[in-house]
């Protein structure tokens, strides 16, 4: 259970952290990065931010290259909380993939009873052509 300060803490690096993302991602057009939650942990030396990345295809490489900028982005919002913060927790970053789980979900209950499920019908496609 996260105490009220673990709370307001993350919400202040979560608003920050998405101010850094939007003023780096509007230099490339078609990108979006957003800071869906941030948890901090009990001690405020950690914080984990998960990010929803927009085209998802390309989500792990912009989440490699995130993870590599780390202490760039860790200084940046060290520059913004200073005067809230007297130690600016380490920063891991993670892919929030909760809307594309929402999604295929949604997709299994549009499905008909008795109908396979897509993933489904592909991998007995993939053993039918393995078998012939």
């Amino acid at each position: 259970m996260e105490t009220t300060r673990q709370n307001r803490i993350a919400r202040l690096i979560q608003k920050d952290l998405s101010n850094i993302f939007q003023e780096e991602t509007r230099k490339t057009h078609g990108l979006l990065v957003s800071v869906s939650v941030v948890r901090v942990s009990p001690d405020l030396s950690v914080a984990k931010a998960y990010l929803s990345i927009f085209p998802s295809e390309k989500a792990q490489e912009i989440l490699d290259n995130i993870n590599a900028q780390a202490s760039a982005i860790r200084y940046k919002l060290g520059n913004l909380e200073r005067h809230q913060l007297r130690i600016i927790p380490e920063l891991k970053f993670f892919i929030d993939d909760s809307l594309d789980y929402a999604a295929h979900i949604d997709d299994l209950l549009q499905q008909k009873p008795g109908q396979p499920a897509p993933a489904a019908e592909q991998e007995a496609e993939e053993k039918g052509e393995e078998e012939a």
